[in-house]
């Protein structure tokens, strides 16, 4: 049973207005839906792979051991990207990449490219344009992350205070954006003209996403709607566009990259609905952060909008952002009462099964086993 491959196509594929979320979660779990491509393998017989020969790590499946290589030194390539004579200006670009991220988008990155580069009948080891693209995923992501600080007025990121707590929102904002122009220096050296639209496509996708988060929908379902819609925007663009990006370096076929760019997307609004999850679930010495962060901001996460259809007096306190005397802590409860957490987790688990199918069409490898791998680590992560 496929729940969902994309939650907000299912809204166009029924046609219909579903205010009843149990009567939406069966007939989503009874529906068959149509995809862009049809699920067929794109290597139907597996054969004895030569990936032994070329990786001495590849009976390792764990994704982080098998992209260590690769990513070994990710940081250190970066800050030569954001080098600056001024020293203010370089510690503060210099702030968190100080190689204590979890580099999971890299990460990622690294592992589709070198699948895809063994599908297309090439050894495992990146060309130096999907080597760049991996480390210009870091950089958007930080950006975008320095950036959020400042509008949503957070004081940590990653266990530490945050860029703009220490040197103030101006400073902060001008670090973001000279990160940005340092990661579309190094996306414009790669030369491609095709990956450089599709990772333009990021941040346009950004921008849009945090947009969204502004406001909010009345109606129910096109509330959830919206909610995945912003997710993939501020989140899973990145992964699939970076994927897709990798994989058009060196295949040509549109159903391999469409492959990267759906896996990617799958794997990229589960790891932020787990993201969300954790929001309720994990302690804040565990986040870097303080939780329930979302509903102190004023936003109904996953979690939130599920636990909405068990307590319709959510929808009041969601319509003005949780903003009176005592909403986030009665929100906190009912989500707690509801099974908020557990349909969201489930929802989680179906875009990774998604992800799963995408990724299992391609040649089999080391890499491609640990992406399979990885689904595994985003729903089962803790922080």
């Amino acid at each position: 049973m496929v729940f969902a491959t994309a939650l907000e196509e299912t809204f166009k594929v029924l046609d219909v207005s579903l205010i009843d979320w149990s009567s939406c979660l069966k007939v989503m779990m009874d529906c068959r839906f149509s995809f862009r491509h049809k699920s067929r393998l794109l290597y139907p017989t597996p054969k004895p792979c030569c990936c032994k020969r070329i990786h001495s790590d590849a009976k390792l499946k764990d994704p982080f051991s098998l992209a260590q290589k690769d990513l070994n030194h990710l940081y250190d390539d970066i800050k030569k990207e954001l080098f600056v004579s001024k020293s203010e200006l370089k510690s503060l670009c210099d702030y968190y990449f100080d190689g204590k991220g979890k580099a999971f988008r890299p990460m990622i990155v690294v592992l589709m490219a070198r699948a895809c580069n063994i599908h297309s009948n090439r050894d495992g080891d990146l060309l130096p344009g999907q080597r760049s693209i991996a480390m210009i995923s870091e950089m958007i992501h930080t950006a975008s992350l320095v950036h959020d600080d400042v509008i949503d007025g957070s004081d940590k990121r990653r266990g530490k205070t945050t860029i703009n707590e220490v040197w103030g929102e101006r400073k902060a904002i001008l670090a973001g954006d000279f990160i940005l122009s340092a990661a579309s220096m190094a996306l414009a050296r790669i030369g491609n003209n095709t990956v450089v639209s599709v990772l333009s496509q990021v941040i346009e996708d950004l921008v849009r996403g945090e947009f969204m988060q502004l406001g909010s929908k009345e109606n129910e379902s096109e509330r959830f709607k919206h909610y995945l819609e912003k997710t993939f925007k501020k989140t899973a663009s990145l992964i699939a566009n970076s994927c897709k990006a990798v994989s058009i370096l060196v295949n040509s076929d549109p159903e391999v990259q469409e492959i990267a760019f759906q896996y990617g997307r799958n794997v990229g609004i589960a790891f932020q609905l787990v993201d969300d999850v954790l929001d309720f679930t994990a302690c804040a010495s565990q986040l870097g952060k303080p939780s329930a962060t979302d509903l102190k901001l004023g936003l109904a996460t996953g979690p939130v909008l599920f636990a909405c259809q068990q307590f319709p007096e959510l929808h009041a306190m969601i319509m003005r952002r949780f903003s009176t005397t005592g909403d986030v802590d009665r929100a906190w409860q009912y989500v707690l009462e509801s099974d908020g957490v557990d349909q969201t987790n489930y929802l989680a688990r179906s875009y990774c099964r998604e992800a799963i199918r995408q990724i299992s069409l391609l040649r089999p490898s080391p890499e491609r086993d640990a992406l399979i791998r990885l689904t595994e680590m985003v729903l089962t992560r803790d922080k």
